[in-house]
């Protein structure tokens, strides 16, 4: 009858702590499956403090020897007066020069085509022009038309414009997104009546780069503004925090 009694006190003991094991099992699930999500945002003004600039320089001939020594006569020209300018050799470097065949298609009457003639050869040549001096560089890609007056037929393109302190930028950017990030949770968490725990995942979200007052589009990729000088940067993160 002993025996037999205290098997029934271990019976139900046991079923009592299995019962407890699994209700702390649940709630530790339900708990740890409750989360706060937030995106934090930073983003910040800045000025660029490196300028890329090219110009292409052509000549045209039948003689590909004269051609190619007009457009060399050319390249001293530029380079000329790129140093008269202040700006140093380091600063600039010519491509090699590109020649191309120039044919014109000759047409019937009826529009059908009869054949091609050589007309001659196009030679072009680059400059590019990678400085920090922006403001020196801006004048000169301005002033440049100087040379047109000299029978140099050189098209300047627009400048570019780069930040060499970019990783820095960013760094500092996904810090003020997790304590915009944080201060989102909390003002969540203390609306809502709970309390903030442990930083469950965090993602860093698209870096984009946009010129100042612009009023660029982001893009899915991220955007990298060259065109302007005066630039903005703002980065996302998507945050999860536990609640408890």
């Amino acid at each position: 009858m002993i025996r037999s009694y205290i098997q029934y006190i271990i019976i139900v003991i046991g079923f009592i702590l299995g019962c407890l094991l699994i209700a702390n099992a649940y709630r530790y699930k339900f708990q740890s499956t409750e989360t706060i999500s937030v995106t934090g945002l930073a983003e910040t003004d800045f000025i660029s403090d490196q300028i890329v600039w090219k110009g292409v320089f052509t000549r045209y001939g039948v003689d590909l020897k004269q051609s190619y020594q007009a457009l060399k006569s050319d390249e001293a020209e530029i380079r000329k007066y790129l140093q008269t300018r202040g700006v140093p050799d380091s600063n600039f470097v010519f491509s090699s020069v590109n020649v191309e065949k120039n044919y014109e298609t000759n047409y019937d009457d009826n529009g059908r085509i009869r054949g091609t003639i050589f007309r001659g050869y196009i030679l072009t040549g680059i400059v590019t022009v990678d400085s920090k001096n922006i403001n020196l560089v801006e004048q000169v890609s301005r002033e440049v038309t100087e040379l047109l007056q000299k029978g140099i037929e050189f098209n300047s393109n627009r400048p570019n414009y780069y930040y060499s302190k970019l990783n820095e930028l960013k760094i500092d950017l996904l810090a003020k997104a997790s304590q915009d990030a944080r201060q989102r949770a909390e003002s969540i968490a203390k609306n809502s009546g709970v309390g903030i725990g442990k930083l469950k995942k965090a993602t860093m979200g698209v870096f984009q780069i946009t010129g100042k007052n612009n009023n660029e589009e982001y893009s899915y990729g991220g955007s990298f503004n060259t065109s302007s000088k005066q630039k903005t940067a703002s980065i996302t993160l998507r945050v999860e925090y536990l609640a408890n």
